[in-house]
């Protein structure tokens, strides 16, 4: 049976202008420029203030914003039935999950480029070779990656060809077009099944004649595993050679491309866009001659925006104009877009503000580092430390770090970096992990390449410097740091 009751719940709900200031906070500069152009022209009530008015104090403007532009409107009928006409996006977004579980991509340059597909298609017209094989060969291209590797089975390849091309075929016959007609084009190396399979068709395109090509063709061939392993002494025993004539021969496996599509576009090719800092750290003396970090916003993160005078006057103009319905309609749709212009100002002050106070906050705890620019000298830093120091809430402080940039003394960096967990040595001291890594890092460089340190190695280094960490710890780091084992760090 069904029943009508009434129920009182009480919620939290993120309002559209609330969603779309944490979005903007989260904008890098490029981005950020790109949505205030976007605004100017979705909104013509919005001015940037030109270099001549920039004496003009926005937030004067903003008041008498407030005491002029902003009056309600009398009206005899419903104002609530024109509130979504030409609204704004931001006013009317109803998604409120966070924006921390989106992913932001730069908005990139594409231009087109000839394809790794398209060069090997105009290579294998260009050869006498019969009808069904073409289409083989065809297919077979179709199917390589960027990286112009073949990693699909035959026998899949044999059921599509049969499926979707209406060919009729075998595994030893699509091998036949691959090894014979795919693998002789230009790059060499283009359709290989695995990494060694490239590298041998790359050095058997070589003088054959050469002693260390011949050398380095026979340990792709018989002692790839040993060679990938770096176990130089069974290769050394096995050919009976000095050790000079490996590293002839590891030489020119060394000048080989493990990835013969790398020098091809894919279906487009992006273009990096240059980085543009979103803050700039200054160093300056003091009065006491002593070193003084200053933080600053980029100048393209501060716009100075007012709202127009020129929609306030016909606001004025349309609303003393009662009786015209088109006259009461157009104020409406004036005061509209007049309230949304100041809504945007004060969104963009709220941005800079927010910036501002992060930036600084950063400054405080990592001054040390700004000015000697040593990495050792970071301090343990965490998203809370900044958001208690700020008042913000964690999330706005991700927001703001991410994806931006500082323009410093040493170098542009990524301020995510600056961010890293704490450790204690020695001295009772909290530390970085970022300098435990740096010192890490160094003592990999600076090893015998011959004999490299062993991870056991490294933790009796780290700790003759005061940092007692385990075992596994260092091979987390190196990890990290994307440095291999012992053994594959060995060098002739």
């Amino acid at each position: 049976m069904l029943k009508q009751h009434l129920q009182m719940k009480l919620g939290q709900k993120l309002a559209p202008q609330q969603i779309q200031l944490m979005k903007l906070i989260q904008l890098h500069t490029l981005e950020f420029e790109q949505e205030l152009e976007r605004e100017l022209e979705e909104n013509p009530a919005l001015e940037k203030v030109s270099d001549d008015d920039k004496d003009e104090n926005f937030d004067e403007l903003g008041k008498e914003y407030e005491e002029e532009g902003n009056e309600s409107i009398e009206t005899d009928f419903d104002v609530d039935e024109y509130l979504y006409d030409d609204e704004p996006s931001y006013k009317t977004a109803s998604s409120n999950y966070s924006a921390d579980d989106e992913e932001f991509d730069s908005q990139s340059l594409l231009t087109e480029g000839q394809t790794l597909y398209d060069y090997l298609m105009e290579q294998i017209h260009l050869i006498h070779i019969e009808e069904e094989d073409l289409k083989i060969a065809e297919y077979l291209i179709g199917n390589l990656d960027n990286d112009g590797y073949l990693r699909r089975e035959l026998k899949s390849i044999v059921d599509d060809l049969a499926f979707s091309q209406g060919v009729y075929t075998t595994i030893d016959q699509v091998q036949n077009v691959l090894e014979n007609y795919v693998q002789k084009l230009d790059p060499s190396g283009v359709g290989a099944r695995n990494l060694q399979e490239c590298l041998i068709l790359q050095i058997e395109k070589k003088v054959v004649a050469d002693k260390a090509v011949q050398l380095a063709a026979n340990i792709l061939k018989h002692q790839f595993e040993a060679l990938s392993n770096k176990h130089y002494n069974k290769i050394i025993q096995k050919y009976d050679i000095e050790e000079e004539d490996l590293k002839e021969a590891l030489d020119e496996i060394a000048h080989l491309s493990p990835k013969v599509g790398g020098n091809f576009d894919t279906q487009t090719i992006t273009i990096n866009q240059e980085i543009i800092p979103d803050f700039v750290i200054q160093i300056r003396e003091n009065k006491n001659g002593k070193p003084e970090v200053l933080a600053m916003l980029n100048s393209k993160n501060a716009p100075t925006l007012r709202v127009s005078d020129e929609y306030k006057d016909i606001l004025t103009t349309y609303s003393h104009d009662k009786k015209s319905t088109e006259h009461k309609q157009a104020a409406l749709f004036i005061k509209q877009k007049l309230d949304a212009a100041k809504w945007y100002i004060d969104a963009i002050n709220q941005r800079q503000n927010t910036l501002l106070k992060t930036i600084t906050a950063i400054v405080k705890i990592q001054k040390e580092f700004f000015i000697t620019g040593d990495e050792k000298s970071l301090k343990p830093m965490i998203l809370k430390d900044i958001a208690e120091d700020t008042g913000f809430d964690i999330s706005t402080i991700s927001r703001v770090v991410k994806s931006k940039y500082a323009d410093t003394p040493n170098g542009i960096i990524l301020l995510k970096d600056l961010f890293s967990d704490s450790l204690t040595n020695d001295d009772g001291e909290e530390v970085s992990t970022k300098e435990i890594k740096t010192f890490l890092q160094e003592a990999i460089d600076n090893e015998n390449k011959r004999k490299p340190l062993t991870d056991d190695a490294l933790v009796a280094v780290l700790k003759d410097k005061g940092y007692n960490i385990a075992r596994r710890t260092i091979a987390k780091y190196r990890e990290q740091l994307n440095i291999p084992v012992a053994r594959l760090r060995k060098e002739l």
